[in-house]
């Protein structure tokens, strides 16, 4: 039998029964978009955390003493750099490097007149272009300054917390280089919300010059964190550093249990991905098989008149391509309409459930999808295989039928 007659016999067969082949098209096309939307969010997801982590915390490169421990909040002078001023005006002339600045870290406590909070120190330089997003952010009263020396700015969520607000006065504890306890007083200069919990909840902001004197580490600092224009300048630049008596760390090294983390999680939803393929099939097969007990009677005459059970075989295969290809485009339609929306306007989340992925995983309020062309073209092939095959077992069980079983209906 020619490909043609099949073609005709297969869009016949479907049209018979329409609103079964409409609602089986229906369930092909709402788990494709499903499967792009989610496939968008979560790619979403781990490129904004990632970026997010870098903005925020890690830059793309950097720098920092030999001995220094990773995640450590160490103002020890064994732990810093010395002057990190020449080092960050070289890295800053490079090609690619949007930002080079000093920066010291350490743990402490911020308090209130009724509360306190354990959090992460910042000394930066404000006039940093790394901290054009923390200005972008600011919702009330001013930005550091880096003559300003007794003054900060943090998340408005932590302000809340301590019930502070722009003018209002804290009081903050670090441990000195040599483990001495240390506590100034200082005034809330400007309040930020970053909508990234993980960083607004837990982090307070002072010049250079103020930490590095309230935590006695003089002209010292504890990492020159670059910014880049593209990450994948990242080991271009790395290779002209001078990094004598200095250790180098990538973004990659620097957010590994982020990356780490989002591969784990890409892994669960590639088994969700096969668990949703997989019941689409199972409604294709169940629509052919469905469609081959209608018309025994039809498949007996034309085992009769010469038809072979391969083609028989090929009309149920085509049959199922059919409904699958005719689902994927449909769903093709509805799921990027989906990842549009998702692209562009996003799903807020509560505070709460953004601060579960813990300190380390830089979530914001609001989760934003990202086209992967890529991964929806391989998820269309997938879906298509998988539901094709899915007439495996109905077009063996047709192309099996005696003409004359299947004449009586049997």
């Amino acid at each position: 039998m020619s490909i043609a007659r099949l073609w005709h016999l297969a869009w016949r067969d479907l049209g018979r029964n329409r609103r079964r082949t409409g609602f089986t098209i229906i369930a092909v096309a709402l788990g494709m978009a499903l499967l792009m939307m989610t496939n968008a969010l979560i790619a979403g997801v781990v490129d904004d955390s990632l970026q997010n982590s870098i903005m925020l915390r890690t830059g793309h490169i950097q720098l920092r003493a030999a001995g220094a421990r990773d995640g450590e909040l160490s103002v020890r002078w064994r732990d810093l750099l010395l002057d990190p001023g020449p080092q960050a005006a070289q890295a800053a002339a490079l090609p690619h490097v949007t930002s080079a600045t000093p920066v010291l870290w350490t743990s402490g406590m911020l308090a209130s007149a009724g509360e306190s909070v354990g959090l992460q120190v910042y000394g930066i330089d404000p006039a940093a272009p790394a901290y054009d997003r923390l200005r972008a952010a600011l919702r009330r009263g001013q930005f550091l300054a880096a003559d300003m020396r007794d003054g900060v700015v943090l998340g408005e969520s932590l302000a809340d917390t301590l019930r502070v607000d722009v003018g209002g006065q804290v009081r903050l504890t670090v441990a000195d280089s040599a483990g001495v306890a240390r506590e100034a007083g200082f005034i809330v200069q400007g309040v930020f919300s970053t909508g990234i919990p993980a960083f607004d909840d837990h982090a307070v902001l002072a010049p250079l010059a103020t930490v590095q004197r309230l935590s006695d580490a003089s002209r010292r600092a504890s990492a020159i964190v670059i910014h880049l224009d593209d990450a994948r300048a990242t080991g271009e630049v790395a290779a002209a550093l001078d990094v004598t008596g200095m250790r180098l760390q990538t973004w990659e090294q620097l957010n590994q249990q982020v990356i780490q983390t989002m591969r784990s999680a890409s892994a669960f939803y590639v088994l969700l991905d096969a668990i949703v393929i997989l019941i689409v099939a199972s409604v294709i097969a169940n629509t052919l098989l469905m469609s081959i007990f209608e018309r025994l009677r039809e498949i007996g005459v034309l085992l009769a008149i010469g038809m072979r059970g391969r083609e028989v075989l090929g009309l149920m295969v085509l049959e199922a391509a059919l409904l699958g290809a005719a689902g994927i485009v449909a769903g093709l339609a509805v799921g990027g309409a989906g990842v549009a929306y998702l692209a562009t306007i996003g799903i807020s989340i509560d505070r709460s459930v953004a601060g579960v992925a813990g300190d380390a995983i830089a979530i914001s309020n609001t989760m934003y999808g990202r086209a992967v062309p890529e991964v929806f073209a391989g998820l269309a092939l997938a879906m298509l295989a998988i539901t094709t095959a899915a007439a495996g077992y109905p077009a063996w069980y047709a192309a099996r039928l005696e003409p004359v079983q299947a004449l009586r209906g049997r």
